[in-house]
């Protein structure tokens, strides 16, 4: 029994033991740290890698993919492993790190890192990403036209691939240096296996659809990648595109400043893609292009470039009635016609008569301002406010006021008023209860009054009889 007794506690401290080992492992590794926990690297870059603990640390080893060994390291030691060497604060300080003096492809894939901590051992990971630069980039032009050409409002559908880079490449379009923003479709990637059958490679690919312009025509379409580990090497696939259509519309066009009895030279842009043959019809003569009719000669269209053409219709001895002729110039090719009315002037170019943006908000400001100014004077002079305070005309005059005005009337004088220089009008302010003086738009016809009887006065050399105040 008693033999029995002690085998059961031994079995028991046993399993006791067991669980703290675990529990105690379990808690060490939770506490693990790494850094970085991913990394994307370049070949022939320098890189450390680390793995931290909170307790201090008896051992540290390393697996790095590429090393031709388990690395053992230390502080103390030199790694014998060349390449590669300790990173970190020591061992003490609960740190085990390695140094990749350069890195090679061969270092892609998982590095792990294993701590040895009082008697148990804790692992942690690090996935390193070495960054392999794709192939030249792929175009292809899906929706190939039957004849080797575009024609204008067709829709170009092109793909782009960058096959076989680490990580997938980024995709690009352009139209000659112009980026095209608009018809992309969503970038696509494609993992697949290196040759060594281990590692992933990626391929992208990126579609475009776009409607094709006149103004495209000549121009290349350009995809662009663009990867870490691009080191100067092509990176860019263009197709130049031949887009062609036929002569584009105009307004009626008018020519200015041709001179009379003169050699006129009427010229007209047009543009067209391919070259265009064109004629002219004046009064009902059709002159075709490299003809002469009297005094009419139609030139073969010049090429100015990017699809236009320079045609001109000369008029010998320009006349009055040529001004007022219509000139019809028809232009074809393969594509169609076009047909565009001329007229010509001996009048100068016009000068614009429309006004810029500019001149219409200054104009709206300058009445808002004069529309401003004149409400505040209408309401400054109808609430006596500012300069028109105290200013109203007053014509209420009193009998009792000292402003009276008392005429005197003299059958001698042909009856007009006496001057009297001692009753004058008074227009200063009056306080109290007073009558309000009388204004000067009041005064100024009575003083008039006086003054030509006065003068009449003095030139029949009689004198003015005036009233003396008692």
């Amino acid at each position: 029994m008693t033999r029995s007794k002690y085998s059961g506690l031994n079995r028991l401290s046993l399993i006791s033991g067991m669980f703290q080992k675990i529990r105690r492992g379990t808690l060490t590794y939770a506490q693990i740290d790494v850094d970085p926990k991913q990394v994307t690297l370049t070949e022939g870059e320098k890189t450390s890698l680390l793995c931290r603990s909170g307790n201090k640390i008896n051992y540290c080893r390393f697996i790095v993919p590429g090393a031709s060994q388990v690395l053992v390291l230390s502080e103390t030691w030199p790694s014998k492993t060349p390449g590669y060497s300790y990173f970190g604060q020591g061992l003490a300080a609960g740190q085990c790190g390695v140094t990749i003096d350069r890195v090679i492809p061969q270092n892609h894939g998982q590095a792990k890192c294993f701590l040895g901590i009082e008697g148990d051992e804790i692992e942690g990971q690090i996935e390193l990403t070495v960054a392999l630069p794709p192939h030249r980039p792929e175009l292809e032009v899906i929706s190939k036209p039957p004849r080797n050409f575009f024609e204008a409002d067709e829709t170009l559908q092109a793909r782009c691939i960058s096959r076989d880079g680490r990580p997938a490449a980024n995709i690009s379009w352009f139209l000659n240096d112009e980026p095209i923003l608009e018809g992309l479709g969503v970038p696509e990637t494609a993992e697949t296996t290196a040759a060594d059958g281990t590692s992933k490679l990626f391929t992208s690919v990126q579609e475009i659809k776009r409607r094709l312009q006149p103004s495209d025509d000549g121009k290349f379409l350009v995809c662009r990648t663009s990867h870490i580990a691009d080191r100067g090497q092509e990176n860019m696939v263009k197709q130049q595109l031949l887009v062609k259509y036929l002569p584009l519309p105009q307004q009626e066009i008018t020519v200015y400043g041709v001179t009379l009895t003169r050699t006129a030279l009427i010229n007209v842009t047009i543009q067209a893609n391919p070259r265009p043959r064109v004629e002219w019809t004046v009064s009902g003569v059709v002159i075709p292009q490299g003809t002469q009719n009297g005094r009419y000669e139609a030139y073969e269209p010049a090429e100015l470039g990017n699809g236009e053409y320079n045609v001109v219709l000369s008029i010998d001895s320009l006349t009055l009635e040529d001004t007022t002729k219509d000139y019809m110039l028809r232009a074809s090719n393969e594509l169609g016609q076009q047909e565009y009315i001329v007229r010509i002037s001996s009048s100068n170019t016009p000068a614009s008569s429309g006004l810029d943006i500019g001149a219409i908000i200054g104009i709206v400001v300058a009445v808002a301002v004069l529309l401003i100014i004149v409400v505040l004077i209408v309401f400054a002079r109808a609430t006596g406010r500012w300069c028109f305070g105290g200013a109203s005309l007053n014509t209420d005059i009193g009998p009792d006021s000292e402003a009276q005005i008392n005429p005197h009337l003299n059958d001698e004088f042909d009856g007009k008023e006496v001057y009297d220089p001692e009753q004058h009008i008074d227009t200063t302010q009056q306080s109290g209860d007073e009558t309000p003086p009388v204004k000067d738009k009041l005064e100024q016809p009575i003083k008039t009054e006086l003054k030509k009887a006065a003068a009449n006065g003095h030139h029949n050399g009689k004198d003015l009889k005036t009233n003396t105040p008692v």
